[in-house]
């Protein structure tokens, strides 16, 4: 079975890229590349439009992976009845680049909200203007001090980038795990670790800004009690 090329892995602002159809159908569309994030690891999957060789275009509101593996773009108007997208056929994407990036800035600011928390990550989500993290907590949490120290490692500015291991490696470093409920993807012989230099490494498949200082500004919502061992921060964009 033919497998999409994951250009956003490669670099992460690529905005745009050309491909071929692999398949179209009532499920969605599937192509042999895509610059397309597919939703995954509480980020959500990315939108934007196809060109079609005749000039029209395809709103995609989303994308998603399927329990098989395969990367679907999914259409605004269902496809059943739509011409122009048989196998072969060659379009441009076009991403939501405005979306994504705010994606990629909250995903980058959550990993640093992990790092000034010493307790297991419970569950997580990110929006286009707010981040949240849940910890395995049942104690109270000081906002102020985490705000301060959210907002000072974003204006240090560090780089992020990352690191490959194998499975074996990343089965003998299992502390680098935050979440408790979802487990490092195995199986593919190796592991992406996102490293915020000399803050945070940790295991995730997401995208990411370059560096801090992109991520903006920053403050700390609610921290809500969502259960005898569960506290929730939630984080927000200053602006909208």
């Amino acid at each position: 079975m033919a497998s999409t090329r994951e250009m956003f892995r490669e670099d992460a602002y690529l905005r745009e890229c050309a491909a071929k159809v692999l398949a179209a159908g009532e499920e969605g569309v599937e192509l042999d590349q895509t610059v397309f994030y597919a939703e995954g690891g509480g980020q959500p999957g990315d939108s934007g439009h196809l060109t079609l060789p005749d000039g029209s275009t395809l709103t995609i509101v989303s994308t998603v992976r399927t329990p098989d593996g395969r990367l679907l773009h999914l259409p605004e108007t269902p496809l059943t009845g739509l011409s122009g997208l048989a196998p072969g056929t060659e379009l441009k994407l076009t991403l939501d680049w405005e979306r994504r990036h705010r994606h990629m800035r909250m995903h980058t600011c959550l990993h640093l909200l992990c790092s000034l928390i010493p307790a297991p990550v419970t569950g997580g989500a990110l929006s286009r203007d707010k981040g949240r993290l849940d910890f395995d907590l049942d104690q109270g949490l000081d906002k102020e001090a985490i705000e301060a120290a959210l907002q000072r490692l974003i204006a240090e500015d560090h780089p992020v980038g990352e690191q490959w291991i194998t499975d074996e490696e990343m089965r003998e470093r299992l502390d680098l795990v935050r979440t408790m409920a979802v487990a490092p993807p195995l199986g593919a012989g190796r592991v992406r670790l996102v490293e915020i230099d000399a803050v945070d490494l940790q295991p995730c498949g997401g995208t990411h800004v370059a560096r801090t200082g992109e991520i903006g500004g920053v403050h700390l919502g609610k921290i809500e009690n969502k259960g005898k061992h569960n506290r929730r921060v939630n984080v927000l964009f200053t602006e909208t």
